[in-house]
């Protein structure tokens, strides 16, 4: 022990007050929200101890959770993937460019995604009558003869919800491909080209991907979360509840029940589950990643 103190001892104490904050703001409160999943709980009242009955209630007695269930997986299914590959293609190509487009092109893409109130040009494309931008164009050209309320109907709304998020999925994982492009060692593909690399997209395969291995296990990681963790750009857009609640995600069924109701507990066990779904989904990602090179 004394050994091991002596080697390591100086690195733990740098790393204690990041282990600290971690554990007190991250780990205490994830599991005191497990425990408060077991109770009802208002926030004005001490918590009473239900055992599984929420979770009860919200696999087999709500109904409205199991149409978020529905609409958080469809929405994670295909935006998340898209998001990714979408990141990777786009940096993959930015990275090809001189130091000065590249530069250029990465601030245009990633603007989106840091920019404030958006959805207001998103409201306005969409608009459901006939002085919405999309609506103007479809019945200009012909493919329409009445106005589509892109944001109300049931059968639109959520299609014009990904498209959305698409648009502003460039983010941190865009950034941390570029970068993981940059940091590729240029003697990696001399050694490929010598070895029987014939062209870029062997390059990519055989050389790039097995490189950029920790960014796209982040890149995996940022996209997961943010396709689960969907609400917040759904109901800017399409309001809270959505029409036949055809845009409902867990995360606004989570915000109805601890953000409205105060249902603290039943609140506690959505984001449980959540939670829950994620890790699994990301553990599965992890090892499909780990296969490639």
């Amino acid at each position: 022990m004394r050994a091991f103190l002596r080697k390591w001892g100086v690195s733990y104490l740098f790393a204690l007050p990041y282990l600290v904050l971690f554990f007190v703001f991250t780990v205490i409160p994830v599991l005191i929200a497990i425990a408060l999943s077991f109770t009802s709980y208002n926030m004005l009242q001490p918590p009473v101890w239900v055992g599984w009955d929420n979770y009860v209630k919200l696999l087999f007695g709500d109904d409205v959770f199991l149409i978020a269930i529905k609409n958080t997986f469809l929405f994670a299914a295909i935006t998340g993937p898209i998001s990714y590959f979408l990141c990777l293609i786009l940096a993959w190509f930015i990275n090809e460019l001189k130091p000065a487009m590249r530069t250029f092109f990465t601030l245009l893409f990633y603007a989106p995604s840091i920019s404030g109130n958006v959805f207001m040009i998103w409201t306005v494309l969409f608009s459901g009558d006939a002085y919405g931008w999309i609506n103007g164009l479809l019945l200009r050209w012909g493919i329409i003869y009445e106005p589509v309320r892109w944001l109300t109907n049931p059968d639109t709304l959520l299609w014009v919800t990904m498209i959305v998020t698409l648009w502003m999925s460039l983010g941190t994982s865009f950034l941390a491909f570029i970068a993981g492009l940059q940091g590729i060692d240029e003697s990696l593909y001399e050694a490929g080209a010598i070895d029987g690399v014939r062209n870029r997209w062997q390059e990519l395969w055989y050389i790039t991907l097995p490189a950029m291995r920790p960014q796209l296990l982040f890149g995996a990681i940022m996209s997961i979360t943010s396709s689960f963790a969907a609400g917040k750009n759904i109901v800017a857009l399409v309001g809270f509840p959505s029409t036949d609640y055809a845009g409902h995600t867990v995360i606004t069924h989570l915000m109805d029940y601890g953000n409205i109701r105060f249902e603290m507990g039943y609140a506690t066990a959505i984001a449980t589950l959540l939670f829950l779904t994620m890790m699994a989904t990301q553990q599965l990602v992890q090892h499909l990643l780990r296969k490639i090179g």
